[in-house]
């Protein structure tokens, strides 16, 4: 797709470029629901939590891991250990093809990033996260029905989701990375709670794995699919594009099945997974509710309606939206229901007198401007 570098022509020297879609997008207004979205009531408790160690599924549910020397090798002494910054830690991640130590290496980079108040640094996001070798990626139609897979029900569907975890991390990490060299524009925060998101992905994906040992099987025992970094890797030049793509609509998915995994899990008379995919479920909360936040705050910052924005980028970036939703889930994380919701509202009527292009440029001005002042009112030295 094509892109432009958008500058402030008067003051290039200060701001960093940032690419966008050429493609001109509707402006648009949007509903109240849109405007003054409800977010979630525990967003700012998620933030303040302290670092979660349980990454051990107990027979009561999460525990934390006893002490032990700190393995493998990787994890404890290497580049890791010497990176200096949020997203060289990111991309150390990312680089990483072993499931588990991918797993242990995220929650590691958080947990420095957090007691040690390094910085978010600059780095660059590989083309593709490192993959083992096993599973095998095919498209959607060669990933086999349950009765062939040569795994039980209760197996085959929790190998579905670790790879949706496994798949999670990078999808995390990839964004604190990715979009790194613009931190002045987003914030601090927004990289917080991504890197945030990956240390839970790297929980859950702990769990699923545990839990497929303890059954007798691993995480490569079937083939999985590509799609999710498909979905990532075309909004890889568009931070408004990668938030549609990955945390409202995919994670968002997460919302609408999980309660339905749920409920075959108990059916198939598994309740120790079942109680694993709630628990997945319901931290999936807090990702959508991330998404939400930091849409809309991008969008503040265009001076776009979210709504109309949101079903814009959707169309651009062919991100495909499907139901059925689980509503009371994704009403609890915050997204509008005329958002994704066709019967929800009625259609309204787009102005296309504006091209988003040159929204972005404005944005891009805007900020030139405010970090000219803050230049100018910092104090010497």
């Amino acid at each position: 797709m094509l892109s432009t570098t958008l500058r402030c022509a008067w003051c290039s020297s200060l701001f960093p470029p940032l690419s966008f879609s050429t493609k001109p997008l509707s402006s648009s207004s949007s509903s109240s629901s849109s405007l003054h979205y409800s977010p979630w009531s525990g967003l700012q408790s998620w933030r303040e939590n302290p670092l979660n160690k349980y990454r051990l599924w107990g027979p009561n549910g999460p525990e934390p891991l006893p002490p032990s020397p700190c393995t493998p090798l990787e994890v404890c002494e290497g580049p890791m250990a010497l990176a200096s910054s949020l997203a060289e830690m990111g991309s150390l991640v990312l680089s990483t093809s072993d499931p588990l130590t991918k797993s242990k290496l995220s929650h590691l980079a958080y947990s420095r990033w957090r007691t040690e108040h390094l910085p978010i640094g600059d780095s660059q996001a590989p083309y593709r996260p490192a993959r083992p070798a096993k599973p095998q990626l095919v498209s959607p139609k060669e990933i086999p029905a349950p009765k062939n897979s040569g795994l039980p029900l209760n197996a085959y569907m929790l190998h579905n989701l670790a790879h949706v975890e496994l798949n999670a991390i990078d999808l995390a990490w990839d964004t604190v990375v990715r979009f790194s060299p613009y931190s002045k524009i987003l914030g601090e925060g927004f990289f917080a709670d991504f890197a945030h998101v990956a240390d839970d992905e790297s929980r859950h994906f702990a769990w699923c794995s545990q839990r497929l040992a303890e059954l007798g099987f691993n995480y490569g025992d079937m083939p999985a699919h590509n799609l999710l970094w498909r979905e990532c890797a075309k909004s890889s030049n568009n931070v408004a594009a990668r938030l549609v793509a990955i945390p409202l609509v995919q994670e968002a998915r997460g919302l609408d099945a999980g309660p339905r995994l749920v409920q075959k899990l108990i059916g198939f008379g598994d309740s120790r997974t079942s109680n694993i995919v709630a628990r997945i479920a319901d931290e999936e909360v807090a990702h959508v509710a991330v998404g939400v936040h930091w849409f809309v705050s991008v969008c503040q910052k265009m001076a776009r309606a979210p709504c109309s924005t949101f079903k814009d980028l959707l169309k651009e970036y062919n991100v495909e939206l499907k139901g059925p939703f689980n509503y009371s889930a994704r009403d609890e994380a915050g997204i509008p229901r005329d958002w994704y919701d066709t019967s929800s509202t009625p259609e309204v009527k787009q102005d296309k007198s504006e091209p988003l292009s040159q929204v972005y440029e404005r944005l891009a001005c805007i900020i030139s401007m405010e970090n000219e002042n803050s230049s100018l009112n910092r104090p010497p030295g």
